[in-house]
């Protein structure tokens, strides 16, 4: 028992590292366009793939389709939810014709936060469910919780990058005070994702395979609202050359070929 919560424990805590590397980058160096889009394109091929390939599957063989899809709607809908509350209810895009009535609805009614808080607010939310998959995951299979960990890890320094460079971006104060705030942000979504890890780990676990199905399904959808909202957008916006689509794709490839070593080892 000893061994398998070091492992949880040490997943966990690479995961919650990596948040905080991606903003210790961006602290050492702003980043580029065409750095970010390469680091988004990859983080998006791989948790795609994560989701494709590895959660869902398992999730319906644990329990039925039927309560996988159940997860995967309620995954979805929480973090839909957060992104709704935190702009209060009104979303669109820089195209839509729906915008400049948007924009003026914000501007009577400012969202819940600056930028920073609306990006790493809605990250460390998504991170408590990812970080239920990391604990939940290593309970189903080790190599299992492993894969979602690395995926996550990826993730998470790409975010990590972002909300560093959303920080040095917007904020008119001295170098400590940018500092101070990355290292905060990002420390605090790393502590959330190992937390969730380790009691998804000790809570968790004994539930029943069904419930354990229901639970990895909601947590794929969670890391598909993502993936489909935030780091996509994100990485195509920035990309030169569609090497956001490239590293989309090695990403995703590498995923599948590492789900299937997965498959055969369970």
């Amino acid at each position: 028992m000893s061994s398998e919560v070091f492992v949880v424990a040490a997943i966990g805590a690479a995961a919650a590292i990596a948040s905080v590397g991606g903003g210790l980058v961006a602290l050492w160096r702003k980043p580029t366009t065409l750095f970010m889009s390469i680091a988004l394109g990859f983080a998006s091929g791989v948790l795609l793939a994560t989701t494709c390939f590895s959660m869902l599957p398992e999730a319906v063989k644990l329990g039925s389709l039927p309560m996988t899809v159940g997860g995967f709607a309620v995954g979805f809908a929480v973090i839909y939810a957060f992104d709704l509350f935190i702009h209060r209810g009104a979303v669109a895009g820089e195209k839509a014709e729906q915008r400049r009535r948007v924009k003026r609805f914000h501007r009577a009614h400012p969202p819940r936060g600056s930028m920073v808080t609306v990006l790493a607010g809605g990250t460390g939310v998504e991170e408590l469910i990812e970080g239920l998959s990391i604990g939940v995951g290593s309970a189903i299979n080790p190599n299992l919780g492993l894969l979602v960990a690395l995926a996550i890890a990826i993730d998470n320094f790409s975010e990590g990058l972002a909300i560093g460079e959303v920080i040095r971006g917007t904020e008119a104060e001295n170098g400590s005070s940018h500092r101070r705030r990355i290292l905060l942000w990002t420390g605090g979504i790393g502590l959330a994702i190992f937390t969730a890890a380790l009691a998804g780990w000790f809570f968790l676990r004994e539930l029943p395979k069904p419930a354990l199905g229901f639970l990895f399904g909601t947590g794929a959808g969670g890391m598909l609202y993502l993936t489909v909202t935030n780091l996509l957008p994100e990485a195509e916006e920035r990309q030169y050359q569609q090497l956001a689509a490239v590293m989309l794709a090695i990403g995703f490839a590498i995923v599948f070929v590492l789900s299937k070593l997965v498959e055969g080892s369970s």
